[in-house]
């Protein structure tokens, strides 16, 4: 389980319409609302500790400061966590708005940083709204993280036609769900060129099919997201249907058939 991005103050997030539904997915705006990390670590971490599976904290921040300053407190109250996956699609305060995710030398020293407080994994998750998702990912891997997740949403607008009405009070959201699976695909792929870290392949999965795609464009574990808002126990329906794919086609391990996508001759 992957949680929701904790920040360091509470956010109440973006005014209503926050969410939509659009063909083969939907668009959100929600502004990464939450309880903040005080609030996190004094409610969720207890309820989480018990759970019986893995968890990932996500943590996005808007300064480095706030970034290593929620790792920091998350450590402090003893989390069963294995990692946290860093959320770096947020506009950096102190850098005019730039993203973190779209500067190599930001993600690389975050990642760093935040190395350099745990010894849990750190997960980046990159944004594909960039010029070469290859350069992050390779500033990534050079700044010590333990893994990479591909990718974050696609920026996407929905206007209601009888209306004329933008469907999002913040006109833009993230576009996410089975409509960006081929630009996660190609993501993922190209990542996989570039770095020898593991890629956690995320967009659009809705099948077997799906996942399977990922592993042969190189990416060695999944998350599934929107899909379950249509069927939450899509984790396990999928899982059982790949444990038939594999029956079927001879395959021991999925690990065995990463990045093992062939292509026409040249």
């Amino acid at each position: 389980i992957v949680t929701k991005s904790v920040t360091f103050l509470p956010r109440e997030g973006n005014a209503p319409p926050r969410i939509c539904e659009t063909p083969s997915g939907m668009l959100n705006s929600i502004g990464l609302a939450n309880l903040g990390v005080d609030l996190f670590c004094k409610e969720k971490i207890p309820a989480l500790n018990k759970i019986n599976t893995n968890v990932i904290i996500n943590i996005a921040g808007s300064t480095f400061k706030e970034y290593l300053s929620i790792l920091e407190e998350l450590e402090s109250n003893n989390p069963s966590c294995i990692g946290y996956e860093i959320n770096i699609s947020c506009p950096n305060v102190k850098a005019g708005g730039m993203e973190f995710g779209v500067s190599c030398k930001m993600t690389e020293k975050l990642a760093k940083s935040m190395k350099e407080i745990t010894d849990k994994m750190i997960i980046m998750k990159l944004s594909p709204n960039v010029t070469s998702i290859q350069d992050i990912a390779i500033a990534s891997e050079q700044g010590g993280a333990d893994a990479i997740s591909a990718i974050n949403t696609v920026v996407g607008m929905s206007i209601d036609v009888n209306t004329r009405k933008v469907n999002l009070s913040t006109k833009y959201g993230g576009l996410s769900g089975p409509a960006i699976h081929p630009i996660a695909i190609a993501n993922v792929h190209k990542i996989s060129q570039v770095v020898t870290i593991p890629i956690i392949g995320i967009g659009g999965i809705s099948s077997a099919n799906d996942v399977i795609e990922f592993i042969l464009a190189g990416a060695d574990l999944v998350q599934i997201g929107t899909m379950n808002y249509q069927n939450p126990n899509i984790g396990v329906d999928i899982l059982n249907d790949l444990e038939e794919y594999c029956k079927k086609n001879k395959i021991k391990r999925l690990s065995d058939i990463k990045g093992k996508v062939e292509y026409y001759e040249e």
